[in-house]
């Protein structure tokens, strides 16, 4: 059986030098056209055909013509990415061969017309330069038959790149620019029409565009969340460009078209990190990250690397976590061409003799604590590890540090420490408490806390299980409808975790400004729209991917708090805020640690609870709606 075969496939058979004969035939045959046409024309008889001059002129114009064609490297030019050099070559192939035809008829008293070379110039130039644009056309219509059509968003730099860029592809065609500058309006770029964003609906279903690329690397944050929630409507996927800061660093390049970030959504302006705050506590220091292959952690470790400590601790437990970002940080060491020395400790933070012998082996400098388990569900079945860990192994590393007179030492918190309702938040609260009276107890080791909200991208969090389920088509689980939260972008969080700490005096909790709160609902759905999906719901049941509301998990809560009570200061970062909050007398800490201390020993949960309970924690596990409040 014979295979099938379609057009392109029947351009691709010959091989090269095949096709260089069958090309160098066709100009043959239009060349002659051309000159025996353009004779024809003027004399509508054939008697000039017997003129042996003319055959000795339209041998050397024929001859003068292709040898024109082959100099300029016409026959090299693959004829589906013929271009205007092209035409160009094969215009000044003919002029040379019109003169000829001109000066060669004068001196042999040929039967040639004095406008018969013009005609042949306009008859070889249709010819042959239109039967390959008519090829190269073909070529591309056949192409881009199998490509989607799609509408670049910014008409601007960046968007003129872009299309260049995937007019080169296999996978887009673009058949439509928008943008909102009005000078800009209806006019033509590259071919293609600028359009008002308010056209794009009509634009989508008129090209049946099936997703709009997103090319506004220089537009703020605000502005790229306006235009985002905007597009969210539409139920059409939404692609982008890297940001202007990536393209100018070289890390990415326009034609990187990647899917929308969800901090794009969320609209939150970054504040550029200030030098000094940063490398205060870091630059030529020692410095110790516990938790060091956490989400939190390890960006903590990323963020100093670059500030030049003489050398960094990695304290982790968990030895792939190690092992990952060990490896990480030495290639960005050797990237950055900086004489570091990385540490990797596998130590937990409940052992107090190897964190005391370690840090006073070490000179430690600074210590950031963001060693924890913060997995809401998973503590609340791991009562008794869930305190070892986050309150005996908080004050563990923190008693170790200030024995080895460590300058600064900062607790990485968590809103769930005001007002919880889980374990979870009632350890990180206790340990709160904790670093409050250490910090009253003593004055040789700076300690303070950070607290701030959910990271965008971090272990566990909602994001990526999203993203995670519109791919595989599942339906998005949410545990309630009005369930919100507040989010950051992890190297915004370790940025100022890092700048929170060089401003403590001590006994300081730090509240990071996290914007608005944002509803989780509402952020799966324009997920879901910005896939190019639909949410399949009761008003519209042939949707795509439908939100599935599970229901609270046991000490979940509906909204988060960053402050205990309202005695929140400024400080000199514009995201910072400091809040002196009450705390427990050391020796009721120390009594409430040994009652503690006996119930883990016991693994006696209920009275472990008890003890929490009885703390002054306002640990409670029926939530009460807070006045919510964001913090700006």
């Amino acid at each position: 059986m014979l295979p099938q075969l379609n057009a392109m496939s029947w351009f691709e058979l010959p091989t090269r030098r095949q096709k260089i004969a069958i090309v160098f035939g066709l100009d043959l045959l239009f060349l002659s056209l051309a000159f025996w046409g353009a004779l024809w024309v003027r004399f509508e008889s054939a008697h000039y055909f017997y003129d042996v001059p003319t055959w000795v002129t339209f041998v050397s114009v024929i001859v003068t013509t292709l040898a024109g064609f082959w100099y300029f490297g016409l026959y090299r030019a693959v004829l589906r990415y013929i271009n205007e050099k092209n035409l160009q070559a094969i215009l000044f192939s003919f002029a040379i061969a019109t003169l000829l035809m001109i000066v060669a008829s004068f001196y042999l008293q040929a039967v040639i017309p004095r406008t018969a070379p013009f005609i042949y110039l306009a008859f070889g130039v249709i010819f042959c330069g239109g039967t390959r644009f008519a090829i190269r056309f073909m070529f591309v219509w056949l192409e881009n038959a199998t490509k989607q059509n799609v509408i670049i968003f910014g008409a601007g730099d960046s968007g003129r790149q872009l299309l260049q860029a995937i007019g080169q592809g296999d996978d887009f065609q673009a058949v439509a620019f928008i943008d909102d500058k009005e000078e800009l309006r209806n006019s033509l770029i590259h071919g293609l029409t600028v359009y008002q964003p308010k056209q794009l609906p009509m634009l989508i279903r008129r090209f049946h565009a099936t997703k709009v690329l997103l090319a506004i690397p220089n537009a703020g944050t605000k502005r790229r969340a306006e235009v985002l929630t905007a597009l969210a409507d539409l139920n059409t996927e939404v692609l982008t460009v890297p940001r202007l800061n990536d393209l100018v660093t070289g890390d990415a390049k326009v034609d990187q078209i990647k899917e929308v970030d969800v901090e794009d959504l969320l609209g939150r302006e970054s504040v550029t990190p200030n030098a000094h705050l940063m490398e205060s506590s870091i630059r030529n220091k020692t410095v110790l990250v516990s938790g060091a292959g956490g989400s939190i952690g390890s960006e903590l470790c990323r963020q100093i690397l670059q500030f030049r400590p003489a050398r960094l601790l990695l304290v982790e437990r968990s030895e792939v976590a190690l092992y990952q970002i060990e490896r990480e940080l030495k290639e960005m060491r050797e990237a950055l061409a900086l004489n570091i020395d990385l540490v990797p400790l596998m130590i937990s933070v409940q052992h107090l003799p190897r964190l005391s012998a370690m840090m006073d082996a070490s000179n430690v400098d600074t210590v950031y604590h963001a060693a924890a388990y913060k997995h809401v569900p998973l503590v609340e079945q791991n009562v008794v590890e869930g305190v070892c860990n986050n309150v005996f192994g908080s004050y563990n590393i923190a008693q170790a540090a200030i024995k080895a007179k460590v300058k600064t030492f900062v607790l990485v918190s968590t809103d769930k420490a005001v007002r919880p309702t889980n374990v979870m938040g009632a350890t990180k609260r206790l340990a709160e408490l904790v670093m409050q009276s250490l910090a009253e107890q003593q004055s040789g080791t700076t300690i303070s806390m950070v607290r701030f909200g959910n990271v965008l991208g971090s272990s566990g969090s909602v994001i990526p299980l999203f993203k995670d389920q519109i791919r595989k088509g599942e339906a998005l689980t949410i545990t309630h409808p009005d369930i919100i939260r507040y989010f950051m972008t992890i190297p915004e969080a370790a940025q100022l975790v890092i700048q929170a700490g060089s401003m403590a005096n001590g006994g300081e909790v730090f509240v990071l400004d996290m914007g608005e709160p944002v509803k989780i609902a509402e952020l799966a759905k324009r997920m879901v729209h910005l896939s190019g999906l639909e949410v399949r719901d009761d008003e519209n049941p042939d949707g795509d991917i439908e939100l599935q509301y599970t229901g609270l998990r046991p000490g979940e809560k509906l909204y988060e708090e960053l402050l205990v009570g309202d005695d929140e200061r400024p400080t000199d970062h514009p995201r910072i805020l400091t809040a002196n909050e009450s705390f427990m007398p050391w020796n009721e800490l120390m009594a409430l640690f040994d009652e503690l201390n006996d119930a883990c020993e016991a693994m006696d949960k209920d009275a472990v609870i008890a003890l929490l309970k009885q703390a002054p924690l306002a640990y409670c596990q029926e939530q009460v709606k807070p006045q919510l409040k964001a913090v700006s």
